[in-house]
């Protein structure tokens, strides 16, 4: 029988951070990956050995901004520039939004599930960690 999905949990956190944390690894870079709920709330957290810790909060946020507004950080990038009509959407929220790639949202049947975050390399990395730790959810 499938699993019926609402939210990620645990289990599922940690096989898409063990898929990110290859990634991290395949590009010899240190990383933070998170992941977060359907409610936005953290699932689990892991912080790389070596990984900057300025990066710790950023990894959480990207998560949470994907989920916020369920889309890849990466597109909220676009619409938020200047002369966009999202630009200082940045600014909300107490500043949490991120708007540079490594934010992708989970998705079941339709439904936003959850998020991950990813932050530690460059921003194109960051989304080729998040990607891989999306290609982990076992959904």
């Amino acid at each position: 029988m499938p699993r019926l999905v609402s939210s990620l949990n645990l289990a599922d956190a940690r096989r898409m951070i063990s898929a990110g944390e290859r990634k991290a690894s395949e590009l010899k870079i240190p990383y933070n990956i998170a992941v977060v709920d359907a409610g936005g709330g953290l699932v689990a957290q892991v912080r790389m050995d070596g990984a900057w810790l300025g990066c710790v909060a950023i990894a959480l946020d990207k998560a949470w901004t994907a989920r916020a507004f369920d889309a890849p950080t990466e597109e909220l990038a676009l619409m938020t520039q200047s002369g966009q009509p999202g630009f200082g959407l940045n600014t909300t929220n107490g500043s949490r939004v991120v708007i540079f790639g490594g934010g992708i949202p989970i998705e079941v049947d339709g439904a936003v599930i959850g998020a991950v975050g990813a932050s530690g390399g460059s921003v194109e990395d960051d989304i080729q960690v998040a990607r891989a730790a999306v290609a982990g959810f076992p959904g």
